[in-house]
């Protein structure tokens, strides 16, 4: 909330962007480290930090362009994997709250297809794990893989479970 940070619908984690509320021509310089909006007809969601910067505060929203400026390469990942059987699926994330799995999937679903959620049981407590696809052939897996850890998320390939 108060750091100069974004939520972008397609834009990497990572990209560092110039926003400028055009009615005021004030910039702001912030980094996108989330996946949103998910509202009709908005592009960018700005910390209140970035909004304050630009003088959105008061208005909430308003017109303004966006720069990209490069990416910090902090927000790049590593692929991870626990199996070397098939076939095989992509985990990006797990949850202990249904809300946040429900989240990471909306903003996958913007991009990719076949975004499912495990429920899983573990020590007591229960997990929701956010996957994409049923791979049977490991390099596709390893292609995707890739593709999320270049945009910040941080893929584990597994086998696939039914």
């Amino acid at each position: 909330m108060h750091a100069l940070t974004c939520a972008h619908r397609e834009l990497p984690f990572g990209a560092m962007i110039r926003v400028t509320n055009v009615s005021g021509d004030k910039s702001v310089e912030c980094t996108v480290n989330d996946r949103g909006p998910f509202a009709s007809g908005k592009d960018i969601d700005l910390s209140y930090a970035a909004a304050k910067e630009i003088g959105l505060v008061g208005s909430g929203t308003a017109r303004v362009t966006i720069e990209y400026l490069g990416r910090d390469p902090r927000y790049v990942n590593e692929v991870r994997s626990v199996s070397s059987i098939g076939p095989f699926t992509i985990q990006v994330g797990s949850f202990q709250r249904q809300d946040y799995a429900g989240r990471l999937k909306s903003a996958l679903d913007l991009k990719y297809g076949s975004v499912y959620i495990v429920e899983t049981v573990i020590s007591g407590a229960t997990h929701y794990r956010v996957r994409i696809g049923k791979f049977p052939v490991r390099e596709d897996a390893v292609n995707l893989a890739k593709r999320l850890a270049e945009e910040g998320y941080s893929p584990i390939i597994m086998h696939y479970d039914e």
